[in-house]
């Protein structure tokens, strides 16, 4: 309780999906000073507005959990606004946090980041080992760039930053608008509006055949607030369960759950994206790698 009493924290993304878990494990940890800006009040692809965030919250904690993100539809759709955004919020959040002095900088990464190539599971030092999966590298590079930049001010300046590596979340508040979500609520919009219309069949892109980790959203919450109070190494630190499935299990898993007893129609004109995704977890022991 007592480490984080007397910090102040500010989170970007802090009303977003993960955000939202984030400020309630570090209230349940004693924070009492939470700060959640609204990229309305403070847009952060500016530096001015990055430096001007940090004078009015002065926090000697920043995690950074702003994106912008999507499925693979809307990566494919949005490539230039995924790079752009994501690599410019992080560059001036980072930067910003350089010149007005901040203790600490937790910097959310993404398992996208990952080579495409990639033996599975992945091991963190096989980070660069090739170029990510083209329907969504553009966003898993920006994100990657930030992780060169906390590295070298580390080098250069001391600066006292950290890179975490989540696999797909999941959860409550989850994003759930079909042009813009990730697999899992998704999926269950679908099975549920197909179950309350009767509709014969679903529509899912791919083959299925594909498959991707996933964490549930209070764990990933819960091992940021650790992270970002015993973790101090340079290296990425990768954020998962150890476990993969299928997205045509997960599919049967979550039509069973919605009670949708309708046929599935798997539409192989669509991308699957990675083959398969599943980080090494052993290295994930924060508490040991101070």
């Amino acid at each position: 309780m007592g480490f984080w009493e007397t910090r102040r924290v500010v989170l970007s993304g802090g009303n977003g999906f993960l955000g939202s878990f984030v400020v309630e494990r570090l209230r349940a940890a004693g924070c009492r000073e939470i700060s959640t800006p609204h990229s309305r009040d403070y847009d952060l692809r500016e530096k001015s507005e990055a430096l001007r965030l940090y004078k009015d919250a002065r926090p000697d904690i920043f995690i950074h959990l702003a994106a912008v993100v999507g499925g693979i539809g809307a990566n494919l759709a949005n490539p230039g606004r995924f790079f752009y955004d994501n690599a410019v919020m992080g560059i001036n959040a980072i930067e910003a946090a350089r010149i007005a002095g901040v203790d600490k900088f937790v910097c959310a990464g993404t398992i996208c980041s990952y080579p495409k190539f990639t033996p599975v599971p992945f091991h963190e030092e096989n980070f660069w080992d090739g170029y990510p999966e083209e329907t969504n590298a553009p966003y898993g590079l920006a994100k990657k760039m930030l992780l060169v930049q906390l590295q070298a001010y580390r080098q250069q300046y001391g600066f006292n930053g950290i890179y975490l590596t989540p696999v797909n979340l999941y959860g409550p508040r989850d994003n759930f608008d079909l042009e813009s979500s990730h697999v899992i609520p998704a999926l269950i919009r679908k099975c549920r509006e197909a179950k309350q219309s009767r509709a014969a069949e679903i529509s899912a892109w791919g083959t299925g055949s594909a498959t991707r980790e996933f964490l549930y959203v209070e764990d990933a919450a819960e091992a940021i607030v650790l992270a970002a109070e015993t973790y101090e190494k340079p290296e990425l630190v990768n954020l998962g369960s150890g476990e993969e499935i299928s997205i045509r299990d997960l599919l049967e898993l979550i039509r069973g759950l919605a009670g949708y007893q309708g046929a599935v129609r798997w539409d192989a004109t669509k991308p699957d994206g990675r083959v398969a995704r599943l980080s090494d977890m052993p290295s994930q022991n924060l508490a040991h790698n101070r």
